[in-house]
């Protein structure tokens, strides 16, 4: 069993290869594509290290196989393939949520196909999947320095770039609209009630960027508005003597506007509006709270951590 990156993507291009030997409304395209894609992601995750591919066990047996280490009776195992596009979620900073649902759903797909008698890509029509799959590939060929090129070839990238800039064209109609449409109704409001939502949504962000919101100019209206969306990468943890600050990166995904009430969903539709950029959340914690640490001379909450570790059923105690 081999966890290193290249036969993964070779392997991964010669699924690919049989998936578009095969019509595309045939089931058997989609089932190709699935099994090729979760051979991409194995690929990007070993570009970082195959060790991450092995299956975590007591005695590190699989461990031991990623680094040429192993003996060879022992049997390997491979992490699950969920495992797999959670740890790309983590290591890919531009595979979303969104990503990650595509991708998790085409693979369920596989698992119906080939775990149960259903026609499972019967029922799941290509067009419902394909341009999540090829921005997926896409992401996950760029992460380790390769291209949709170097994975499908030239006439199969041509579609798949027809396919996504499609999608983001209608991404970008759709979100001017929506602000288009926000902005009218917001300028038709009188003056008063105009300053009166100003000042609203000044409040609210201040109030939520202190829950970890990110204060924006609403793109619609102009007044204060929040994103929010999903962390991503390491968290940087700094000790100062009376304080511990962690900083951990944000992808922007969701956008409201409390003064217009536009709303935004998904990283496509904020880069769209501009209001894309990432962003850093920090939160800072005293040495106490970080640690969970107990100051030894508060008796009241060491009785009760001691009680919620210990409660009086395990010692068959009772109130009655």
């Amino acid at each position: 069993m081999s966890w290193e990156r290249e036969p993964l993507f070779t392997k991964a291009k010669l699924y690919f290869e049989r998936a578009y030997d095969e019509d595309k409304e045939e089931p058997y395209f989609g089932l190709w594509c699935a099994m090729g894609l979760e051979l991409l992601a194995r690929s990007a995750v070993s570009f970082v290290s195959p060790t991450l591919l092995a299956e975590p066990e007591r005695d590190h047996q699989n461990l031991l196989h990623a680094l040429g280490l192993g003996s060879a009776k022992a049997p390997r195992k491979s992490i699950a393939t969920i495992n797999v596009f959670s740890l790309c979620q983590n290591l890919i900073t531009d595979f979303t949520e969104a990503n990650f649902k595509i991708a998790s759903a085409i693979i369920n797909r596989r698992n119906e196909e080939v775990h149960s008698g259903s026609a499972a890509f019967e029922e799941y029509p290509t067009q419902q999947w394909i341009a999540g799959f090829y921005r997926c590939c896409q992401i996950l060929c760029t992460f380790q320095g390769e291209s949709l090129n170097s994975l499908f070839g030239d006439d199969i990238e041509k579609e798949a770039d027809l396919i996504l800039t499609e999608v983001e064209e209608s991404v970008i109609g759709k979100t001017k609209s929506l602000i288009a449409a926000h902005s009218k109704v917001y300028e038709g409001k009188e003056a008063e009630k105009k300053e009166e939502l100003k000042e609203s949504s000044e409040k609210n962000g201040d109030r939520l960027s202190y829950r970890g919101y990110h204060r924006v100019e609403c793109p619609s209206c102009k007044c204060v508005a929040t994103v929010f969306g999903e962390p991503y990468g390491k968290q940087n943890v700094e000790n100062n003597e009376d304080e511990i600050i962690v900083r951990q990166s944000i992808l922007p995904t969701k956008f409201i506007c409390t003064a217009c009430e536009l709303k935004l969903n998904g990283y496509s539709s904020l880069k769209s509006a501009g209001i894309g950029n990432h962003y850093t959340r920090r939160n800072k914690y005293s040495p106490e709270e970080y640690y969970d640490m107990i100051n030894p001379d508060d008796s009241d909450t060491i009785t009760e951590r001691y009680n919620e570790l210990n409660p009086p059923e395990d010692y068959g105690w009772s109130n009655e």
